[in-house]
């Protein structure tokens, strides 16, 4: 492998896991704990490199790039330990290899086969099932349940959001205890029948059930592998392993398209209309690759049968090396910490207004693009170039992100290119052109997702409070899917500029404030180093007399 040999002089210290306020880890015994990250604790661990995903070979080029060049600077971080419970202790075993360059790589890029693009894949599949309604929409879904109410296909969009964030943390508490490989394919098995049982629905009330549990089902997907990445990867290595699982969001949106155009033809095939076999297709796919993970998912490091002993010691040994000063302790101070930081608050309104465009494009793409004059086949089609233009601005941005170490101008950037997009569907005639506002959007909306992630979490100092501050920015955000549901209303169409205005309105509050954040952090990062020492000037022992302070820490400097 081409290591080299080094004996562990000194025993590691044990790795306690992250303990999130609203894991009921209070309701343990004293000395146990839930390492729940979810969206919230999780994400926070992946703060400092978030981009996005792309083709295969752009992603690993990148992931090469990545692993070279960025070095993290532990002594800055504002992240902590990435928690794992199963680790082995370093002292166990004094002939530990300590892998050189080169064999960390080639270490790298085989996890990085044998999960990522798997991984990739259950979100797509996530994604596509809970946004398929608004493909469904132009093949005929609503006349086919008599969806005549004003508010009923808003009110059929809406419902899955309250259900999908109430199922995020049991979700997470059940993978703990059954374990990655058995949870995540069994939460696919449900949100599978869920998605078929959507196409074999007859009225407008089954379908609503059907939604609500399919909310229920997904919940636990995204969390869960935001999570499960964090097993397996030191911090700085996280982000845009992360990012290529999340941006299969864009790869969904295009591929949806394409997949209810060709379905369309099948109208009428076993007497079912052509939108209920969007759904019963789409959630027999889920079901088959839910069978096959039972089989492909690995659970942690330590027993991963495509590792060799080595190779499974060398992964422990880096996730304990992964260690920061800041405390992960267990206190509900830390909490109270997030809930009266201002700057959580902040990033609360600034992701509530981006996810509510995300969720209104992804799921009224199809019914704007048709409102344009096309055919519901041919605005099938429509809908796949936007998403794979989307898909190159963030993998584009949220490298540039990396490189230059800033997100708040990237995001301010990113707003603006959406805010454009939406005056020009809500001020222009020309169908070519709203079009383009189209790709305007698309490109200026799903970049800010991971970018907006990375900023808030690479901010929060302390994994408790990182997780709570997370568990804020995401819930909120989230939130945000509902109100989605009733921006685009029947009374609005063809030209729905008043749901254009609405998302002009939102998107303009997160540039906003994404402005006044960064005039801030630049000025905050300004007094402290007039005020303290750069931070590599602080020896270890001194930090550790601040490992409760979390980002109020003397040493501790801003993402901007």
């Amino acid at each position: 492998m081409g290591a080299a040999s080094s004996p562990d002089s000194s025993p590691a210290p044990q790795i306690r896991s992250i303990r999130l306020l609203f894991s009921l880890s209070f309701l343990l015994p004293r000395g146990r704990s839930f390492p729940l990250s979810l969206h919230l604790g999780s994400l926070a661990l992946i703060t400092s490199h978030l981009s996005s995903t792309a083709t295969p070979t752009i992603a690993v080029t990148m992931l090469e790039h990545h692993d070279t060049k960025v070095a993290p600077n532990m002594e800055n971080s504002s992240t902590d330990k990435v928690d794992y419970e199963k680790t082995v202790s370093l002292h166990e075993d004094a002939s530990q290899e300590v892998f050189d360059e080169g064999a960390t790589k080639r270490l790298l890029r085989k996890m990085d086969v044998k999960l990522l693009p798997f991984l990739a894949l259950l979100y797509l599949l996530s994604f596509l099932d809970r946004t398929n309604i608004g493909n469904a929409k132009l093949a005929g879904l609503e006349e086919a349940l008599g969806m005549t109410g004003k508010w009923d296909y808003n009110i059929a969009v809406a419902v899955f959001f309250p259900f999908y964030v109430a199922a995020e943390i049991p979700s997470n508490m059940a993978m703990k205890r059954f374990r990655p490989s058995i949870w995540i394919p069994s939460i696919m098995v449900a949100w599978a029948i869920c998605t078929t049982l959507m196409g074999i629905t007859h009225n407008f009330a089954g379908f609503l059930a059907s939604r609500m549990a399919l909310g229920l089902a997904e919940g636990g997907l995204f969390p869960g592998i935001t999570y499960y990445i964090t097993l397996w990867y030191k911090r700085h290595e996280c982000g845009l392993r992360m990012a290529i699982f999340f941006s299969a969001a864009t790869a969904a949106g295009a591929f949806g398209g394409l997949f209810a155009r060709g379905v369309m033809e099948m109208d009428g095939v076993g007497g079912l209309d052509g939108w209920a076999w969007i759904f019963i297709i789409e959630g027999l796919l889920t079901m088959v690759f839910a069978v096959m993970a039972f089989f492909v998912m690995h659970d942690y490091p330590d027993t991963a049968k495509f590792l060799n002993d080595s190779e499974r010691k060398e992964v422990v040994r880096r996730l304990e090396e992964d260690r920061s000063v800041l405390s992960d302790a267990f206190d509900i101070k830390f909490a109270k910490d997030a809930l009266k930081d201002w700057k959580i608050w902040v990033h609360m309104l600034i992701t509530i207004g981006i996810y509510t465009p995300l969720y209104s494009i992804s799921i009224f793409l199809p019914t704007i693009v048709k409102s344009l004059g096309y055919t519901a086949e041919v605005a099938q089609l429509m809908t796949v170039p936007p998403y794979v233009v989307a898909c190159l601005f963030t993998i584009g941005g949220g490298f540039a992100a990396d490189k230059h170490g800033q997100r708040g101008l990237y995001m301010i950037g990113f707003c603006v290119v959406a805010m454009i997009g939406f005056i020009i569907l809500a001020t222009v005639d020309s169908h070519g052109a709203k079009y383009f506002g189209a790709f305007l959007i698309c490109s200026g909306i799903y970049p800010n997702v991971p970018q907006g992630v990375a900023w808030n979490g690479n901010n929060i100092g302390g994994s408790l409070k990182r997780g709570v501050g997370i568990a804020m920015h995401v819930g909120f955000g989230n939130l945000g899917g509902a109100v989605s549901g009733f921006v685009y209303r029947k009374d609005d169409a063809p030209n729905y500029r008043s749901g254009h205005w609405t998302l002009v309105g939102t998107t303009a509050m997160s540039c906003a404030l994404s402005i006044c954040m960064t005039l801030y952090l630049r000025r905050e990062n300004a007094r402290r180093d007039q005020t303290h020492k750069a931070p590599h000037e602080y020896t270890r022992a001194e930090k550790e007399l601040e490992q409760n302070s979390g980002d109020n820490a003397t040493f501790f400097r801003y993402t901007v």
